[in-house]
C-alpha cells in the first residue's frame, strides 16, 4: 500500500508538472501573438487575415458584391500604391515596399512592362530585375496585398506603353485589337506570364487579390472583341481572383468587360499623386494638402498612382501626343511628384497622407531609415574617344539599302528589328541645296556633311540647306528615337529612324548605308575598349566620353550633373541611366548606390553636340522650374 501511494504521488507531481508546462507554453503563444500584433496596423481586419495568412483556409477572396469591397467577408478599404519593380533596383524593393507599408497603405499595384519581358519575339526574361515572381513574394511577405495590371499595354508613360516594338515590324498591325497577328503574340506572352502569376493568387496562398483586364481601354475603344479576348486569356490560363478595368469617367463606357467590378463598390483606381514631365516644358508638382484634401473627400478605395515613381532607366520613357501638333518625349525621372522620391526618400506628401492612412487603422506599425544616401566621395579622370563616326564604322556592321528602312525593320536582333537608340543612314550627295524630311523623321536627327554638322531636323524643323562642296560628299544623319508614344489612337504609327523617304532639292535620295546602335551594354562595352584620346585634344561631335569614378567609401545614392553638356546619354558601369537634356526641365540623372563599387566605376558619356568636360555630383536631385499641376 505504501508503494502504491508512492507511485501516485509521482503520477499525480508528473501531470502537475505537464500542466504548468502547457500554461507556460500558452502564456508564451500569447506574448508572442501579441508581440506580432504589436508589429502590425492595430486591428485591422485586412492584418488579422494576414496574421492568420499560414493557417486561415482562404474561402472567398476580394469581393466586389455590395457597396464596399470584402475579403474573407468582411469590409475591406483598398488602400492601395503603385510602385513598379521595373523603375526600382532591385536591391532597393524591400525598403520601398517597407516604407509603403509604415505609410498605411495595405495593396501594391504594378504593371507588367512586355516590352522588357519579351525584347525579342519568343526571347523572355524574368530574372534579375525583371523577376516578377520575386517581387510578388517579397509583397506577400511582408504583408501586402497585390493587384497586379499585366496588360498587355500598360500606358505608365513607357515606350509604346509597354508593347514590344517588333510587332511594328508587321506593316498591317492593328494593336490593341483582335487583329490576328496581334493576339498571337499576345497569347505568346501570356502562356509564359500568366503560368508565373497563378501560383500568387489568393486562393493559392499569395498576395493577388485582382487582376486588372488590360488598361484604360475606354480611351481606345478600336476593337470591341478585344477585352473579351483579354479577358478570356486571363481566365483560360488560371487567373480566378477578381477582375477589374481601369477608366476615365468617358472611358467607362467602352471599357469595361463583363464580369468585372459593376459601379459599386467605388474605387479610384488611379488617383494621381503627381504627374509626368516632358522634355522642355516644367517639373509638374501637385501640393501635398490638395492630395490630401481630395482623398478625405472621395472616403472610397483608391490607388495612389504613384505612390513612388523610381526611374525610365535607359531608353524606356514614352512621349505624349496629347493635344500637341507632335508628340513631346518624356524626361528619364518619374519622380512624379510622389510621396516617395525618385531615391525612395520621404517627403512632406508622404508623411500627411501617413497621418490620414491612420485614420483607417490606427498608428502604423514602424517608421523605416534612409537607405539611400550621397556617395561621400568622388574623384574623376577624363579621357576622350576618337572622332564619333570612324570608329563607329569600324565596330557596327553596314547595312546597304536603296531606300531608307525604318528602325524597326532592320535586319538586326535577330531578326526583330532596332528598339531603341539611334540610327545612323549615310548616303552621297554631289551638290548643294535644300534637304526637306518631308517629316519622315522620328524623332530627331543631328545631319552632317562631310562630317561637318549642319544642323537637326525634327517634327518642327524639316527644311534645311545643305552647304556647296567639291566632288561627292557623305551626307549622315544620326536618327534618334526619343521615345515611342504612350498613349492614345496613334499607336500603330510609332515606327522610328527615317520612316520615308528624304528630298534633296525635291528629288528622294537613294543608296543608303545604316548603321544601328541600339546601345546596348554589349554595345557600349564593345566601343569602350577601343582606343581613347586625351581630353585635351579638342573633340569632335556626336563622341562619346570616358571617365574613371574613384568611389573611396561603401558606395550609396547620388545624382549625376552636366551643366556643360548639351544632350545625350549616360552609363554607369554598363548600366544605362538614361537621357540628358540642357532643355530640361530635368537636370540629374539618379546614380543608384548599388550600381556602383568601391574603387573605380566606369563612367561613359554619349554626348551629342558640346561638352565642357566637367561632371559634378550632388546629394540632391534637380528637377527644374516647378509648375503646378492643372
Amino acid at each position: 500500500r505504501v508503494n502504491t501511494r508512492s507511485e501516485l504521488g509521482a503520477t499525480v507531481t508528473k501531470v502537475l508538472l505537464l500542466l504548468l508546462l502547457l500554461l507556460l507554453l500558452l502564456r508564451m503563444e500569447s506574448l508572442s501573438m501579441l508581440f506580432v500584433l504589436s508589429c502590425e496596423l492595430h486591428s485591422s481586419p485586412l492584418h488579422r487575415h494576414r496574421l492568420e495568412g499560414r493557417r486561415m483556409s482562404r474561402v472567398e477572396g476580394l469581393r466586389a458584391n455590395s457597396s464596399q469591397f470584402t475579403l474573407e467577408g468582411e469590409p475591406f478599404r483598398i488602400l492601395g500604391g503603385s510602385i513598379h519593380y521595373f523603375r526600382v533596383p532591385r536591391a532597393y524593393w524591400e525598403d520601398r515596399l517597407l516604407k509603403m507599408k509604415a505609410c498605411g497603405l495595405n495593396t501594391l499595384t504594378t504593371y507588367v512592362p512586355w516590352n522588357m519581358h519579351e525584347p525579342e519575339r519568343g526571347a523572355f526574361h524574368f530574372e534579375d530585375q525583371l523577376d516578377l515572381e520575386a517581387y510578388l513574394r517579397l509583397a506577400g511577405s511582408l504583408g501586402l496585398w497585390v493587384i497586379l495590371r499585366p496588360g498587355p499595354y500598360i500606358c505608365a508613360e513607357w515606350d509604346l506603353g509597354g508593347l514590344p516594338s517588333w510587332l511594328l515590324r508587321d506593316p498591317n498591325m492593328k494593336l490593341r485589337t483582335t487583329y490576328p497577328r496581334f493576339t498571337d503574340a499576345v497569347n505568346s506572352f501570356f502562356n509564359q506570364l500568366i503560368k508565373k502569376v497563378v501560383p500568387h493568387q489568393y486562393s493559392e496562398g499569395g498576395p493577388i487579390i485582382a487582376v486588372q483586364v488590360e488598361n484604360e481601354y475606354g480611351s481606345y475603344a478600336k476593337d470591341g472583341q478585344y477585352m473579351p479576348f483579354i479577358k478570356e486569356a486571363l481566365l483560360s490560363r488560371g487567373i480566378t481572383e477578381l477582375l477589374l478595368t481601369s477608366d476615365n469617367k468617358e472611358g467607362l463606357k467602352h471599357g469595361g468587360v463583363k464580369g468585372g467590378i459593376p459601379h459599386k463598390p467605388k474605387m479610384v483606381m488611379e488617383y494621381w499623386s503627381g504627374w509626368f514631365d516632358l522634355w522642355g516644358d516644367l517639373h509638374h508638382v501637385y501640393t501635398a494638402e490638395d492630395v490630401v484634401t481630395e482623398i478625405l473627400k472621395l472616403d472610397m478605395s483608391i490607388n495612389l498612382y504613384v505612390f513612388h515613381g523610381g526611374t525610365n532607366f535607359g531608353f524606356m520613357s514614352g512621349a505624349s501626343a496629347v493635344g500637341m501638333p507632335a508628340p513631346k518625349p518624356m524626361v528619364t525621372s518619374y519622380d512624379y511628384d510622389a510621396p516617395l522620391s525618385e531615391a525612395g526618400d520621404y517627403t512632406a506628401k508622404y508623411h500627411l497622407l501617413r497621418n490620414v492612412f491612420s485614420r483607417y487603422h490606427g498608428e502604423c506599425w514602424c517608421v523605416c531609415c534612409r537607405v539611400g544616401n550621397p556617395t561621400s566621395s568622388v574623384s574623376l579622370s577624363l579621357s576622350l574617344p576618337s572622332p564619333f563616326i570612324s570608329p563607329l564604322k569600324l565596330i557596327l556592321l553596314p547595312l546597304k539599302s536603296e531606300r531608307p528602312v525604318n528602325m524597326e525593320n532592320l535586319p538586326v536582333n535577330n531578326n526583330n528589328g532596332q528598339s531603341y537608340g539611334y540610327t545612323l543612314y549615310e548616303t552621297s550627295i554631289t551638290s548643294e541645296g535644300t534637304l526637306n524630311s518631308k517629316n519622315n523623321i522620328r524623332d530627331r536627327a543631328l545631319v552632317f556633311v562631310a562630317k561637318h554638322f549642319v544642323g537637326v531636323l525634327d517634327y518642327k524643323t524639316q527644311e534645311l540647306s545643305l552647304p556647296d562642296g567639291k566632288g561627292k560628299r557623305i551626307l549622315s544623319l544620326m536618327v534618334e528615337n526619343c521615345g515611342r508614344v504612350n498613349y492614345g489612337n496613334t499607336l500603330d504609327e510609332q515606327r522610328k529612324g527615317l520612316v520615308g523617304d528624304i528630298e534633296l532639292n525635291k528629288r528622294p535620295l537613294r543608296d543608303f548605308i545604316i548603321r544601328s546602335l541600339d546601345m546596348k551594354p554589349g554595345f557600349v562595352n564593345r566601343f569602350t575598349s577601343g582606343h581613347w584620346m586625351s581630353m585635351r585634344q579638342r573633340p569632335t561631335f556626336p563622341s562619346f566620353f570616358q571617365a574613371r569614378l574613384y568611389v573611396n567609401s561603401p558606395p550609396k545614392d547620388t545624382f549625376i550633373k552636366l551643366p556643360g553638356w548639351s544632350k545625350g546619354v549616360v552609363f554607369i558601369n554598363g548600366k544605362n541611366l538614361g537621357r540628358y537634356w540642357s532643355i530640361g526641365p530635368q537636370q540629374t540623372l539618379y546614380v543608384p548606390g548599388p550600381w556602383l563599387h568601391r574603387g573605380d566605376n566606369q563612367l561613359v558619356v554619349f554626348e551629342e553636340q558640346e561638352t565642357d568636360g566637367k561632371i559634378q555630383f550632388t546629394s540632391s536631385p534637380d528637377y527644374g522650374m516647378a509648375a503646378d499641376v492643372q
